[in-house]
């Protein structure tokens, strides 16, 4: 029944068949180069009302039928086991959704290559290779090789004459971690050079990058003090200042830092406070028994002083000029005629 069932399906699958023939109103334009089809011939709207997905996916099936029968007239050739058409140069040119790539630069080893023509073999080698020690295969490259290397270093081997204090296994492991960071510095450097960004090789920057001698005494000041204690417990070099436009970087400079009282001096200091914040508060503040005695009498002399400012700073007082007063010299005894207030 199996077999009889098989056969009846294919006889439906070949009577659903289409022929390859396609009659159009409108011949179509083809570009085989390109694989595109413009079909001009106008749809029918009675169709595209009634059954838009049917009527859409016949018309689709028919102009994909003409540039199929297109592509098989062209010569063909056998590649392995496929057999494959030759596309033409193409006639349209389509625009692209987005730009075209640039190339990507070439690292500093790519570009040492290309001029020694140095050719590499790295598709040439296999992904794994087999290891006599542990007896299985080890890829070149990932976390099995890694966790391979394990297993196989976990003896070193030293010489008689090694320092038999020095942990040898750890050695090797920050050597190997020396490398990952020497390679990834190196990466960032092709980065740098393909945009054009000039980085300094070793050591201290040359004028390139500094060319005053007070952005290297800002670069000191603030590498100085981007500690926890800022810069307080790090050893100067000889004849170092700090420079003078780091007051808002480094919270650390002099220019913040208050300056050291006397003994004397301290006291006064903080009476000087005390008494600008109790000048600022009412004068029931004032009278409490909290405050002390000579506290209040320095705040009662302010007020009599600023009482006498008062009195005498009112409208309507002229002060006395000289040689016009009323007076006889031969009646009165010395002595200057004050005018009385009005």
């Amino acid at each position: 029944m199996d077999i009889v069932s098989q056969v009846l399906e294919k006889a439906t699958n070949q009577d659903r068949l289409k022929s390859t023939e396609v009659q159009k109103h409108l011949d179509v334009e083809i570009d085989e180069g390109s694989l595109l089809v413009v079909d001009y011939n106008s749809l029918d709207q009675q169709q595209v009302k009634n059954n838009h997905e049917d009527y859409i996916r016949q018309l689709t099936r028919d102009n994909v039928q003409l540039l199929i029968n297109k592509v098989w007239v062209l010569p063909t050739k056998r590649i392995e086991e496929a057999i494959v058409a030759t596309l033409p140069t193409p006639k349209f040119v389509l625009p692209r959704a987005q730009r075209i790539p640039k190339p990507k630069p070439l690292t500093k080893w790519q570009q040492f290559a290309k001029e020694k023509g140095i050719k590499s073999n790295k598709n040439r080698k296999p992904k794994l290779n087999w290891d006599e020690q542990l007896q299985k295969w080890i890829p070149n490259y990932g976390y099995k090789r890694t966790e391979a290397e394990k297993e196989k270093n976990w003896l070193v081997e030293v010489s008689d004459h090694a320092d038999p204090t020095i942990d040898h296994l750890a050695a090797k492991r920050s050597e190997k971690v020396e490398k990952q960071g020497k390679n990834e510095l190196q990466r960032l450097r092709n980065l740098a050079r393909a945009k054009n960004i000039k980085v300094p090789r070793c050591g201290i920057p040359n004028s390139d990058y500094y060319y005053d001698t007070r952005q290297i005494a800002t670069a000191v000041t603030v590498a100085r003090s981007s500690t926890a204690s800022v810069g307080k417990f790090q050893s100067r070099l000889p004849k170092e200042k700090d420079a003078r436009n780091v007051k808002d970087m480094v919270p650390g400079s002099k220019k913040n830092k208050q300056p050291s009282f006397k003994p004397g001096e301290e006291t006064k200091r903080n009476l000087a406070f005390v008494e600008k914040i109790l000048s600022k508060r009412p004068a029931s503040v004032l009278a409490s028994p909290n405050v002390t005695t000579e506290v209040q009498s320095r705040e009662s002399e302010g007020e009599s002083r600023q009482r006498k400012k008062t009195k005498l700073g009112k409208k309507g007082f002229k002060k006395p000029k000289s040689g016009k007063g009323k007076r006889d010299p031969h009646t009165k005894v010395g002595g200057r005629k004050r005018r009385g207030r009005n």
